[in-house]
């Protein structure tokens, strides 16, 4: 072979510079590349193998190599597959069709699984130029009689071209980094992007540092060990779920994510039809405060993509841990963006259904572990309906809510439950303790609380109650049921409004709120006078809260607290007979109450309690003398 001199053919003036800005946004991208056109290669001296193309004579060990040479500053791709002819040096090195990623996958759309863009000799392998200042090829084909070639470019469109040196089948790719790829002479930073990149690639890969001393004994003794690959080339997902046993699951998980806290439970993905997909979803355990962004792992023909593609997977699965691998994705050549937002939203609705069908097989089959894991699952379903609308559709009779008994209950259950008393009404609480009064008060009269505690759940029942026109929710301290009033009692109407009105005046001025009412109810037990918040201001008020405390534009909503009094109470009967008296009882008993009834519905400020505590001394202390 003589040596040839000539000019990369390209349809732009520089390739490299828009390799280096533009076509891959991150750097260590070039070791994904370089791996998995290796990997590449050996796939396709198989399939010619297959083919009856060429007789391998039995020869199973193929491997991707990575050589790194701190003092020369080289790393060093090795592959055994294929190998490349001078010709096709030429085809896919030297000739690059590049006016832009369209007309590249336009290309190479017809050309079949062998030839797909991922992993094709050409774009990929030019990414190396990404943190190399020369790049060398040394490859010989696996064709009989072929001569080994060398390739070596500086950077520019010049390259030179002649017979090589290679003796055996495959390519070498050395790169000689520059100042921009100094990081990748770093062992671990190497180690790190190929379990990144490469886990679970299909043939094995191998790092070695070539200067790295070998590992002794006590005696001096050099320690031969067997070269691990750093990747795992028959990945649990490639299974089929019956092949597949729970410690299998359990290991993959914590391999894969290192978290070494059991997933609830899992889902395996095993589609072929109309589209390839495989992986497994695991449902970690969730923390009730904080509910971040789990990681879903894209690969392609087990090449990793990227993590949490919001096309391919829907925004809240991604609470979830998982691995999903679609070959037929429609990636661009950097595979950062998917060509097909139609193909895509069929993945995403799939990858849906799944998870929904799993939970109802889950409430169906095992409803006692289901309710075990509502606790942390529970928050994810929430999130999952209120953005999206198809997913609700299909969990809606599966949503369970917790009893203040600790039990579980759909709402449909609830609802039949309380037909006689209070049928579109379901009663919650936010704070058991705070609230139990108001818990009693409605167990005593046959009526159950549901536990709802979560700051997304004031949007959640809103959104219930949307979807459900018939229920209406109340916080167990936003009113006084019907059932709860004792309506034997006859009622002079007209007296009770001149004493409510006079009762109102004074509350407004002992509490400094221009906006407070006071309802005088005849209750069936003798409870303490209790402040009742309008339910609909209340939920406004908690997602303002919410929202200044993200940081957002302060926004006040006006209160409305309604002070309700029990006639049956022995103090309210007193401040009725004594609402327009003057005296020392009068002005120490209504700010009581109204503290007693503020304490068994929230905090007092600090002001509040300690004047609070100072009054109660003061009636103490005249109980006494």
């Amino acid at each position: 072979m003589s040596k040839e001199v000539g000019s990369l053919s390209i349809h732009s003036e520089n390739i490299f510079p828009i390799i280096k800005k533009w076509l891959y946004s991150d750097h260590d991208i070039f070791i994904r590349e370089l791996i998995s056109n290796g990997c590449d290669a050996i796939t396709k001296l198989k399939r010619l193998e297959g083919m009856g193309e060429i007789d391998l004579k039995g020869e199973k060990n193929f491997y991707v190599k990575v050589l790194l040479d701190k003092e020369k500053k080289t790393l060093t791709f090795l592959d055994n597959g294929l190998g490349m002819t001078q010709e096709e040096v030429k085809k896919y090195i030297n000739q690059i069709a590049f006016s832009g990623a369209e007309d590249f996958i336009k290309k190479y759309k017809d050309k079949g699984e062998q030839d797909q863009i991922i992993g094709h000799f050409g774009l990929g392998f030019y990414s190396a130029f990404m943190v190399a200042d020369v790049v060398e090829i040394n490859t010989l084909s696996y064709q009989e009689g072929a001569v080994p070639v060398h390739w070596r470019c500086e950077g520019g469109t010049e390259f030179e071209m002649e017979e090589g040196t290679k003796s055996s089948r495959g390519t070498e790719i050395v790169l000689h980094i520059g100042e921009e790829g100094e990081e990748f002479l770093e062992e671990y930073t190497l180690r790190s992007v190929i379990e990144k990149y490469c886990s679970f690639m299909p043939y094995p890969i191998y790092l070695e540092d070539v200067h790295k001393e070998p590992e002794k004994d006590k005696d001096g003794n050099i320690i031969i060990k067997e070269p691990e690959a750093l990747n795992n080339i028959q990945p649990l997902y490639l299974k089929r779920p019956n092949e597949c046993t729970d410690e299998e699951y359990k290991e993959f998980y914590r391999e894969t994510f290192k978290d070494f806290k059991e997933p609830l439970f899992w889902i395996h993905l095993n589609m072929d039809y109309p589209f390839n997909l495989k992986g497994i979803l695991y449902f970690p355990r969730f923390s009730p405060v904080d509910m971040t962004e789990g990681q879903i792992k894209l690969y392609n023909s087990q090449v990793f993509v990227a993590d949490n593609i919001k096309e391919v997977i829907p925004e809240f699965l991604l609470l979830l841990k998982g691995v999903i691998d679609c070959p037929d994705l429609p990636l661009n050549v950097s595979r950062s963006f998917l060509q097909n937002d139609g193909f895509a939203k069929k993945v995403s609705n799939y990858i849906t259904k799944k998870v929904a069908d799993k939970l109802n097989a889950l409430y169906k089959n095992e409803r006692e572990n289901y309710e075990k894991y509502w606790e942390d699952i529970g928050h994810f379903i929430k999130y999952g309906i209120l953005k999206d609308d198809k997913f609700y559709e299909r969990i809606k009779d599966i949503l369970i809510f917790k009893t203040t008994d600790s039990k579980y209950v759909t709402l449909e259950e609830y609802l039949e439950r309380q037909k006689d008393q209070e049928e579109k009404n379901v009663f919650y609480t936010t704070d058991q303790t705070q609230q139990s009064q108001y818990i009693q008060m409605l167990k005593d009269n046959g009526i159950e609380s549901l536990v709802l505690t979560h700051p997304m759940d004031a949007a959640f029942i809103s959104f219930l109650e949307m979807k459900n026109n018939h229920v209406h929710f109340k916080r167990v301290d936003s009113d006084i049921a019907d059932l709860l009033k004792d309506k034997e009692v006859q009622e002079n109407k007209e007296e009770d409004r001149k004493v409510r009105e006079s009762l109102e005046k004074l509350f407004k001025k002992i509490s400094g709120k221009k906006d407070l009412k006071v309802q005088l109810e005849n209750l069936k037990t003798k409870i303490p006078a209790m402040v009742v918040l309008s339910e609909d201001n209340r939920r406004m008020q908690e997602l303002m809260e919410r929202y200044q405390a993200s940081g957002m534009e302060n926004m006040s909503i006006p209160s409305e607290e309604t002070l309700v009094l029990n006639k049956k109470h022995s103090l309210v009967q007193y401040m009725i007979a004594h609402v327009e008296e003057e005296s020392e009882l009068m002005n120490l008993l209504p700010k009581q109450i109204y503290d007693l009834a503020m304490l068994s519905h929230k905090q007092l400020s600090p002001e509040e309690m300690t004047e609070f505590i100072q009054r109660s001394n003061e009636i103490l202390e005249k109980m006494v003398s």
